[in-house]
């Protein structure tokens, strides 16, 4: 290395995936002057002012002391840096070229955090997506704030060295101070506990197609009156569907800490988000001047709740369109496309007009027959389409919400038996890396549908119901699933007949 120049390691994230940054330091002969290039953000480029008082404040010489130019080159130059994290790499970097501490081995090692003016380090966005580049890159230490190293850790073949401030960090590079690497414990993290199926009255068909869709990863659309319990349905949702595997806890921590929710370990529980409907389209479906998740990636492999449907923006509700058909968002930006899992299961709920009451047995609709379709059709037809299962729910009568029964938890019997069924259908899909029949394609559609002589008989009486391509074989996918939950290798005429009542749209 040549003298008065330095080079250590950090990372910047893109979308989830994380890329790595060389943080260069250069001095050089001349009037002070302490510059960031290497197309650094506002944030960034004042790390200046953090790394300056941070030094200062752990008793050694900081830039500003410097009567020589000093260069931070963030390398690759072209590619947009953004945050706070680099704070802790300059540092270092600045320490190293000034001979303020002894030369270390640079190259692997990967250096994140932001620095506190008194040289505290406070954490920071996509731990686990860094931990994870620089196992991809051959890298053996990842030094980073000590509120991140849990979520790091869980790569387990780096080192992941936890640091509460600067100064532990240059004892511990200077061989004066003994640390240990971070080990992961997974922690519990406080839930909002799925309301149990037994606390939902009635409504035995909103509970059998909440099954079907939690079984196959299906997409639902509730209309109803209100205070039917349509929210408490979609609240009950991820109480019955599995836990997520190790492998889908990775992929969810991932993009919860890209978005800056910075979680202490492992997000171990199906994400269930509700979205109000006055948020914008970037909150919704992600992206930004420095891109971020929005709210379906963060309900991926969960659950996305829309309340009142209708009222969302048009353009938020066609935007979804081609992440439910893909499972993934696209965000495109002038230097390249960002791409962002969105593998949810959307649960929508509407009233059935502006008022709430059309059809209703006990009270009259006030709206005119215009208010009725102009409110109906703020769900498209395409948007529609892609939903598999729509169902009416009903107004519960007052006897029965008063009967008293024996109530015992239901929800724990149904999660079994929707694991079964997905443990089916992981084993018949694992060759294509999908889990669920809702992802199937068409082609695959063909081939693992397997439907008894009769029921292709049945099918034949369709052709006059108006079902689009995607309607038909998004039909043939509920059916799949519905003779996976009853164990049935074939799919049967009841199958179909079921699901096709589920994708029966009247008017409402």
């Amino acid at each position: 290395m040549l003298k008065n120049l330095s080079k250590v390691y950090s990372a910047e994230l893109e979308g989830i995936n994380a890329r790595l940054i060389e943080v260069e330091v250069d001095l050089n002969v001349g009037l002070h002057a302490f510059n960031i290039v290497g197309l650094a953000d506002k944030a960034l480029n004042e790390a200046r002012e953090r790394v300056n008082s941070a030094l200062k404040n752990i008793g050694v010489k900081p830039p500003n002391r410097e009567n020589r130019k000093i260069t931070i080159n963030l390398a690759p130059a072209d590619v947009k840096k953004t945050g706070s994290q680099y704070d802790l790499a300059i540092a270092l970097g600045y320490l190293l070229s000034t001979g303020q501490i002894k030369n270390f081995e640079t190259a692997d090692r990967i250096f994140l955090g932001e620095l506190a003016l008194d040289g505290r380090l406070r954490p920071i966005g996509g731990a686990l997506n860094i931990a994870q580049l620089a196992k991809e890159k051959g890298f053996k230490y990842l030094f980073l704030p000590k509120e991140n190293a849990n979520e790091a850790s869980v790569v387990k073949e780096i080192k992941v060295i936890p640091l509460e401030n600067l100064a532990e960090g240059v004892d511990f590079l200077e061989g004066k101070k003994e640390m240990e690497p971070a080990i992961f414990a997974p922690r519990e993290v406080p839930e909002i506990v799925a309301p149990d199926f037994s606390e939902i009255k009635a409504q035995e068909n909103a509970k059998r197609a909440l099954t079907i869709a939690a079984a196959g990863g299906h997409n639902l659309l509730m209309i109803g009156p209100p205070g039917v319990g349509k929210s408490l349905l979609a609240q009950a949702m991820t109480g019955i569907m599995p836990d997520l595997s190790h492998n889908e806890a990775i992929e969810v921590t991932k993009i919860w800490s890209a978005a800056g929710i910075n979680p202490e370990g492992l997000i171990t529980s199906r994400p269930f988000r509700s979205p109000h409907q006055t948020a914008s389209l970037v909150a919704v479906i992600g992206g930004g001047s420095n891109p971020r998740p929005g709210e379906i990636s963060l309900a991926h492999l969960g659950v996305l709740f829309l309340d009142e449907v209708p009222e969302f923006q048009k353009n938020i509700l066609e935007s979804l369109r081609q992440p439910l058909e893909s499972g993934v968002v696209h965000v495109a930006r002038a230097k390249g496309t960002l791409k962002f899992p969105a593998k949810f299961s959307l649960i929508a709920a509407m009233n059935p007009c502006p008022c709430g009451f059309y059809n209703d047995d006990e009270k009259e609709c006030r709206c005119t027959a215009y208010e009725v379709i102009r409110y109906q059709k703020k769900i498209s037809g395409p948007l529609l389409d892609r939903i598999d299962i729509q169902i009416k729910v009903p107004r519960v009568k007052i006897a029965d919400l008063r009967e008293k029964k024996n109530l015992k938890p239901e929800s724990g019997g149904v999660k079994e038996n929707i694991q079964k069924a997905r443990d089916v259908q992981e084993e018949r899909l694992k060759q294509f890396k999908i889990r669920t029949n809702a992802e199937m394609s068409a082609r695959q559609v063909d081939d693992f549908v397997n439907l008894e002589s009769v029921a292709t008989d049945f099918l034949k009486t369709l052709d006059r119901s108006r079902l689009s391509p995607r309607g038909y074989y998004r039909l043939l996918k509920v059916a799949r699933t519905i003779a996976d939950l009853e164990k049935k290798e074939k799919v049967t005429t009841e199958h179909l007949a079921e699901a096709f009542s589920y994708r029966l749209r009247e008017e409402v």
